[in-house]
């Protein structure tokens, strides 16, 4: 049964690869639905049975549902490498995606918030004892003062902070490690957080029943408070990543260092920041130059 060969694959993600619970959720979701396709427009074909023109055809079938070429191409990313995990436990002979391109899509610049928005989320008065406030502005404030991801934010733990060097432990994609200096503010509410908070638990960002905050909470927390002071369409976690980034090249940072504070694999995921910066170059040159 195709459950069966999903369940295998997404077991070898989770054991062998350690891909964290959110990787493993878009997978499970993906090849669901390229299950029940098969189910519904193919007599149930097995999967490892599965030709490259019925791939296409779900291709087609998703982009006639409206799907963006963005989001067709992530799905056909989990095909890609579910099929070449098969090829190499041997339970098919060809890869069926081989001929099979990814669809071409319009880059999207990221988007971020000014630093004047950014000036503007009203800092908790020193008086202020009230665990669960302080905690919601440490949450904001750990996105945007160390660029990390969501999943990384509900991962961390209070031994990966180093007070004493001011600095982060973020375990990343595939558990791979990198040290973020953390600004002194942040410093300092996380002191402020940690003499507050009522739980002893190992994780460092803890709801008010003391377990590890989840995705949807800290989701909500992003969008109710970006939504008062900023109009973009898409206010999430990542957005704040992207504004962390954007502020540490338009102040001069070098590349290679936002690469490193990032996590990214390669420089080409970084790069896309530079785009932003020249916009912001136009919108200078247009305010100040008299020919502009």
């Amino acid at each position: 049964m195709n459950s069966d060969v999903v369940n295998f694959f997404l077991e070898h993600l989770s054991v062998e690869r350690r891909c964290s619970p959110h990787t493993i959720i878009s997978y499970a979701t993906d090849l669901k639905q390229f299950s029940l396709f098969l189910e519904e427009q193919h007599n149930s074909l097995p999967l490892t049975q599965v030709s490259s023109g019925q791939i296409r055809l779900w291709l087609v079938h998703l982009s006639e549902n409206s799907l963006e070429n963005r989001s067709i191409n992530r799905k056909l990313a989990s095909l890609r490498t579910l099929y070449k995990f098969l090829l190499q436990k041997g339970l098919i002979q060809e890869n069926p995606l081989l001929p099979i391109r990814t669809i071409k899509t319009r880059k999207k610049l990221p988007q971020f918030l000014r630093e004047s928005e950014m000036a503007e989320i009203p800092r908790i008065d020193e008086a202020n004892q009230d665990f669960g406030t302080i905690r919601d502005q440490l949450i904001l404030y750990l996105l945007y003062g160390t660029g990390m991801r969501l999943a990384e934010l509900i991962s961390l733990q209070k031994s990966h902070i180093n007070q004493a060097q001011g600095t982060l432990r973020v375990l990343g994609k595939r558990n791979k490690e990198r040290i973020i200096p953390i600004p002194p503010f942040l410093l300092q509410l996380i002191q402020r957080y940690l003499n507050l908070c009522p739980f002893e638990s190992s994780s460092l960002i803890v709801d008010n029943k003391g377990k590890p905050v989840y995705p949807m909470m800290v989701q909500r927390l992003v969008k109710k408070q970006l939504g008062e002071i900023s109009t973009l369409e898409k206010l999430s976690p990542h957005v704040l990543r992207h504004t962390y980034a954007t502020h540490l090249l338009n102040n001069g940072a070098d590349l290679n260092a936002i690469k490193e504070l990032l996590g990214h694999a390669n420089l080409a995921a970084t790069q896309v920041y530079t785009h932003n910066s020249m916009e912001k170059i136009k919108e200078i040159y247009t305010q100040a130059h008299p020919k502009a």
